[in-house]
């Protein structure tokens, strides 16, 4: 379950009586559209149906089994919140689109590259700033993943970018080879990679341009900087980081 000041509230009016339910805003947006596939329990804050959630009030059962066939609050949670309405605060509305703003400006930053600098990740900052020169507002009603698009096509005006995907071959020592191989392997979609005669070891991975800099801490730190690494653009040719 999710902590109550976490939740919002879902209601529904029928047959006279008021039902109400507590669970993730989220997860409510994608119950409502039929696309939730995760466990009921872990996004609702109750297991339980309201007739006034803020008072713990609770309808008569007969009034449940009357609209809903049944008592069970976990067969009539998903139905309040598809057939009602999603409530939310001013606060909540405020906190919601704050943290889907953050969530929007970490996925840019992960995935885009700027192609007038040799397709440099923008850092997080630049994408802040450049933002706010932007009409775009995060919509704190839909899901980041849907409003993407939307945002990179309110930022390419104001700065050069794109996503993209980049490449990387890195070459760990003998020394680091056993424990750093692990670690980098995970980062992205590994390609190939091969065990060398004197324990090397070589690895080539794909994952999002905008990684780029996460991608070298990690190997730098796990190597203590001793490792090689190289975008790989195209077969023949290797760019030597």
């Amino acid at each position: 379950m999710i902590p109550l000041e976490e939740a919002v509230t879902a209601r529904l009016e029928s047959h006279g009586e008021r039902f109400e339910v507590l669970v993730d805003p989220d997860a409510a947006l994608e119950i409502k559209r039929g696309e939730f596939d995760g466990e009921l329990e872990d996004v609702i804050a109750a297991e339980d149906v309201f007739e006034n959630a803020s008072r713990g009030d609770r309808p008569a059962e007969s009034a449940l089994e009357e609209v809903f066939g049944t008592t069970d609050p976990l067969e009539i949670i998903p139905e309040v919140i598809k057939d009602g309405e999603i409530q939310i605060t001013a606060e909540q509305r405020r906190e919601m689109q704050e943290q889907k703003h953050k969530n929007l400006v970490n996925r840019i930053t992960r995935n885009a590259v700027n192609p007038q600098m040799d397709n440099a990740p923008h850092p997080p900052e630049r994408i802040e700033s450049a933002l706010e020169e932007t009409d775009f507002r995060v919509d704190p009603m839909e899901p980041v993943e849907t409003q993407v698009d939307e945002a990179l096509d309110a930022l390419r005006p104001v700065i050069p970018i794109r996503f993209d995907e980049v490449t990387v071959a890195v070459q760990v020592p003998a020394d680091y080879a056993g424990s750093a191989q692990a670690k980098i392997r995970q980062f992205g979609e590994l390609e190939r990679e091969e065990w060398q005669n004197d324990g090397g070891w070589v690895g080539v991975l794909t994952f999002p341009a905008g990684m780029q800099n996460e991608f070298y801490d990690l190997v730098n730190e796990h190597t203590s900087g001793e490792a090689e690494t190289r975008i790989i653009k195209d077969e023949d040719e290797l760019s030597t980081r």
